[in-house]
């Protein structure tokens, strides 16, 4: 889920960037120190997008830059337990298929894939379900839910370190799985009603 954050910190302006619009600078200074990083509580900062506050700049001695007090609007990503995800599979491997959910990466395991046998397929990059004949290949489109989320704290985090954190998927429940897969059972059911 995407929530919307309001921050108060402080914000260093370069004095080569004096003459820019302060707001402008601010905002631009901001998500270069924190986008990306990630908050046990408040999930994986996509964007700092609004000043709500600046107040006047203080010097420091020694250092040619003003110091702003500023209240700031960011956008964070936090998934939750049971939340329902769109995403694309980036990678399949053995155990599983990865799906990118907004920012950040989530795992389908080959047992919460389809209620069918699942099989990978290593020279096709897919997993083959026995009875139905269901392929999931990379690229393909999925919807599914997370299980549970375990988020890493870790200090100087970074997107890179939110891979080490964990979001197991699952897409064996109805109106989950691939998009195809979710409109044949819609199809297969409308002929079951008529």
């Amino acid at each position: 889920m995407y929530y919307r954050t309001k921050i108060k910190d402080t914000v260093r302006i370069p004095p080569y960037k004096f003459e820019s619009p302060i707001n402008e600078v601010a905002i631009e200074t901001l998500n270069e120190q924190y986008a990306g990083r990630l908050d046990k509580k408040l999930g994986l900062l996509i964007c700092v997008n609004d000043i709500l506050e600046i107040g006047e700049g203080k010097l420091i001695i020694g250092d040619g830059a003003t110091y702003h007090n500023v209240v700031f609007e960011a956008i964070f990503f936090k998934p939750e337990q049971h939340e329902i995800f769109d995403g694309e599979v980036i990678d399949i491997v053995d155990y599983g298929a990865f799906v990118r959910i907004g920012p950040m990466d989530g795992l389908i395991h080959v047992s919460q894939v389809t209620d069918d046998y699942i099989t990978y397929d290593a020279k096709r990059g897919a997993l083959l379900a026995k009875e139905s004949n269901k392929v999931l290949e990379e690229g393909d489109l999925v919807r599914a839910r997370a299980v549970s989320v375990s988020i890493k704290d870790e200090s100087n985090n970074n997107i890179e370190n939110s891979r080490n954190s964990k979001i197991p998927l699952t897409m064996r429940q109805t109106n989950l799985g691939r998009f195809e897969w979710i409109e044949e059972a819609k199809q297969k059911s409308k002929k079951v009603k008529e």
